[in-house]
């Protein structure tokens, strides 16, 4: 049977948008954990996605996944992850989202592409904008929490996705909006510790005569 015709529209575009969405947080796993669900059978995958249950892929996908675990627990180490992985998440975000409606549906896989690459680019700015907000306190345990959020937030709403559809998206409107609000906010507030910063160390520009 074609996944496709298996699949109604709230359930497509519930896919596509968590799949989107996790991506800006945890890439590797969404790859990991989409590809190992349809290797076991337990979610019959669309023909765009089905090369991320072949054995290599999950491989790996699973390789890194173990090494971005260890990396976003890291102060510092998080935040130098997150910029290499700017130009990486967002547009494998759309790409994963696109392919969930196939080459053969070109306006909705475009749509979806759309849809994707913009809830990657929302949750990424909000992921990296405020681990490096907390990376500002010398403990570390704070940013080990919310690194754990995450590794417990991208299973949960790929889950989601494919038992509750309905709720699946309304999660991710809801928490598109949070992470805007909290990206203008974070923002913000990492400009005014970047300007203290460049008062302590004598960066400021001289405002003598």
């Amino acid at each position: 049977m074609n996944t496709l015709q298996s699949l109604d529209t709230t359930q497509l575009i519930a896919l596509a948008a968590a799949l989107g969405w996790a991506s800006g947080l945890r890439l590797y796993a969404v790859l990991a954990l989409t590809g190992l669900a349809g290797f076991l059978g337990w979610v019959p995958l669309p023909p765009g996605l089905q090369l991320l249950q072949h054995p290599a892929m999950l491989a790996a996908s699973g390789f890194m996944v173990f090494v971005e675990f260890f990396a976003d627990k890291i102060p510092g180490v998080d935040s130098m992850w997150d910029v290499i992985h700017t130009v990486v998440r967002i547009p494998a975000g759309a790409a994963l989202a696109a392919a969930v409606f196939g080459a053969d549906q070109g306006t909705a896989a475009a749509l979806a592409a759309l849809l994707g690459g913009t809830l990657a680019a929302t949750s990424h700015a909000a992921k990296a904008t405020t681990r490096a907000a907390i990376n500002t306190s010398p403990e570390p345990f704070s940013n080990i929490g919310m690194s754990l959020l995450g590794d417990l937030a991208v299973p949960s709403m790929l889950w989601l996705a494919v038992e509750q559809p309905l709720l699946a998206i309304a999660a991710v409107a809801l928490t598109f909006v949070a992470m805007i609000v909290i990206v203008c906010v974070l923002s913000k507030f990492l400009r005014r510790v970047l300007s203290r910063l460049q008062v302590l160390f004598g960066a400021a520009p001289s405002t003598s005569a």
